[in-house]
């Protein structure tokens, strides 16, 4: 149940099942029972206000509306626009309702414990404004509890914006399969508790459409963990190399390296310059290190076959000899993860990064956040306004997996793969957080993870470390040591 799907693909889905026998009334039918069991299961009965829409999502609110009735809750329908103008299901779902149809206005919401927002589903085709706006904004502010079928309404499925204004929902029901807008910001905030209901949509449709977006969970990249076997030893485990920054800049690089340990990889060593080497030797213990001042004894480091992983960027310096370093690391051959100052070094010349990164054997990995994404993809003309289309144009164009981070991280592959990620908590937006990240990228590289799952799998972790801790007073340091649980968890579900 992780995949999710475009509105286009929903549609489809809908369009095979009909094609498949299946009447497209059963399916409103299904779905308005579906929604009515849920909204019987998380509230206790009281007076419900059905505000229904001019369209199918308003076929559904009106077979709620029947079925609450049927089981005794006091109902009102509200529909925006005239019973005689809806058309086909939602015009036969309609017929079956024998109550009273109010104007959708603020003052008849009026009494409701419970609303049921079924304006507008996941393909809104324009902002909510005027008096629209107004009904909306009188559904917030009502003492009731909000039921949003489909998406809130407002919410734009495809992209997880707010068209106009939205409906703050505390549960949303949708069918099938969540839509990236369920779990991309700030969409998700408007969501409230989301189910996913079977609505009698067939298995093969899945199978025919084949999604390529899916919600991040242990199912992507659980069984390419690696699990312990009593031949191991610690080259067997992955060798990784994270570049450090100068003196007085080398705690970035010891949180990423103490991650990538943690993980699982079984040797990782510190490149770092002679003035930085005394730093970082009073701060490590399990840490190897290594002199590396220019690209060239970087490039001496990395020709050591056993190594099967580098990391650079984090508080390595913007400027040529990140970039030189940057080049070494994609020339020596092994697993890469770029973040931070190794993506803002080849601002204005990302085409030297990408052509790098293209001859490239093996998987590599950028990290960047949302500022230092618009730095590197310096893209002319329209730029997507989602999310996800940003991250896959970008892994499309580097030829690297893009983990494009925030509240909502995306990750895209070159080969078109993409996941959302739900599970970080709001306590990861601290110092340091970030640079965990990538050694958490790093050690699972190192170990042969490859490079979608790797990233999928670092971003997980990330979150559930996180969220292990259980609460606030969280700051970087913490987070490697919560990894062990984490990893723990991801055991269990594989």
């Amino acid at each position: 149940m992780n995949e999710l799907l475009t509105l286009e693909e929903m549609y489809e889905a809908d369009r095979l099942t009909i094609e498949a026998g299946t009447p497209g009334i059963e399916l409103m039918k299904n779905a308005g029972a579906a929604c009515a069991r849920v909204i019987m299961e998380v509230c206790a009965p009281a007076p419900v206000a059905v505000v229904a829409g001019p369209g199918n999502n308003g076929g559904d609110g009106f077979v709620i509306a029947r079925l609450l009735a049927e089981a005794g809750w006091p109902v009102k329908l509200l529909l925006v626009g005239e019973v005689n103008k809806l058309k086909g299901d939602a015009a036969l779902a309609a017929k079956a309702w024998t109550g009273e149809v109010l104007t959708a206005a603020p003052e008849h919401l009026k009494g409701a414990k419970v609303i049921v927002d079924a304006l507008f589903g996941a393909g809104l085709a324009r902002g909510i404004d005027g008096d629209l706006a107004k009904l909306v904004k009188a559904i917030n502010k009502a003492r009731a509890t909000r039921v949003a079928i489909d998406v809130p309404s407002g919410i734009d499925g495809r992209t997880g914006q707010v068209r106009g204004v939205a409906v703050e929902a505390d549960h949303t029901i949708t069918f099938f399969r969540a839509k990236p807008g369920h779990w991309l910001m700030p969409g998700r905030e408007y969501c409230g508790e989301i189910r996913v209901e079977n609505i009698g949509i067939i298995p093969a449709a899945l199978k025919e459409i084949q999604p390529r977006l899916r919600l991040n969970s242990t199912v992507i990249f659980g069984k390419s963990m690696s699990r312990l076997e009593h031949s191991a030893h610690k080259y067997s485990r992955g060798s990784a190399i994270m570049v450090s920054g100068g003196p007085w800049n080398t705690g970035a690089a010891r949180l990423a390296a103490m991650a990538a340990l943690r993980v699982g990889a079984g040797l990782v060593t510190l490149a770092s310059t002679a003035a930085a080497l005394p730093v970082n030797a009073a701060h490590l213990t399990a840490i190897m290190l290594k002199q590396a001042d220019t690209s060239g004894e970087l490039a001496g480091i990395l020709s050591d076959k056993r190594i099967t992983a580098c990391g650079i960027g984090p508080a390595a310096g913007v400027g040529q000899e990140t970039r030189d370093k940057v080049l070494a690391v994609l020339d020596a051959g092994c697993a890469a993860v770029l973040d931070a100052d190794a993506l803002t070094s080849f601002a204005g010349q990302p085409e030297t990064l990408f052509s790098a990164i293209t001859s490239h054997k093996r998987p590599v990995i950028l990290t960047p956040h949302e500022g230092e994404f618009s730095r590197l993809f310096n893209w002319r003309g329209e730029v997507p306004d989602s999310k996800c289309e940003r991250a896959a144009k970008a892994a499309d164009e580097s030829g690297a997996v893009v983990i494009l981070k925030g509240p909502d991280t995306v990750i895209a592959a070159p080969d078109g793969r993409i996941a959302i990620n739900a599970n970080a908590p709001a306590t990861l937006a601290t110092a340091g957080s970030g640079d965990v990240l990538t050694g958490l990228c790093l050690g699972l590289l190192a170990q042969g993870v490859p490079g979608f799952e790797a990233a999928c799998g670092a971003v997980w972790l990330h979150g559930e470390a996180a969220n292990l801790f259980g609460g606030p007073g969280l700051i970087a340091e913490d987070l490697p040591d919560l990894i062990a649980a984490a990893l723990e968890s991801v055991q269990e579900a594989h």
